[in-house]
């Protein structure tokens, strides 16, 4: 479909257009962003309903900065609630237990493991914690990564060492 610019995005086919042109790639950067995929979809639909919501005030050309600024709004007041919760709660979210052949030794050790992992993932700063989730978890370049956050591979480098550095400060030889 070719969309033309000054069509209107509250056009069903326009909006289903721009949904399908820019939800996936919202999607994966939401995930390299915050690290949780069922959350990245969410903050997708939010972000896709606001657009919605608005549409008769959005240009067609800042429709996909809008729905990316939105859902990253969205994704950074999700983190600071989550981070009142935490904080007044102690609650480690996202290690679901399933049940194994292992030691019970073995299994306590890896959900220490695991949640020392995530802690150690949530206290990287956004920018190290986004390189070291596009690499490690999407299996990026840094070529790609550099690309996506318009940034030399030199300073992707020099994050992702950072990241790197940090983490095994925190997990010491457990990695």
């Amino acid at each position: 479909m070719k969309v033309v610019q000054g069509e209107n995005i509250c056009k069903e086919k326009i909006f289903h257009h721009l949904f399908i042109t820019h939800s996936k790639g919202l999607r994966n950067f939401l995930i390299a962003k915050f690290g949780d995929p069922s959350e990245a979809e969410d903050l997708v639909q939010d972000a896709f309903i606001k657009l919605w919501d608005n549409c008769g005030k959005v240009e067609l050309s800042k429709a996909k900065s809008y729905v990316f600024t939105v859902a990253v709004n969205l994704g950074i007041s999700l983190r600071r609630h989550d981070q009142v919760k935490f904080k007044h709660h102690g609650i480690i979210a996202g290690y679901s237990k399933g049940y194994t052949n292992e030691t019970p030794e073995f299994e306590m050790e890896s959900q220490e493991f695991m949640e020392t992992f995530k802690k150690s993932i949530a206290s990287l700063p956004d920018r190290q914690r986004e390189v070291f989730l596009l690499s490690r978890i999407e299996k990026k370049t840094y070529r790609e990564i550099a690309e996506l956050s318009g940034v030399s591979v030199k300073a992707i480098e020099k994050l992702m060492g950072k990241a790197l550095k940090k983490m095994k400060e925190q997990l010491g030889n457990n990695i």
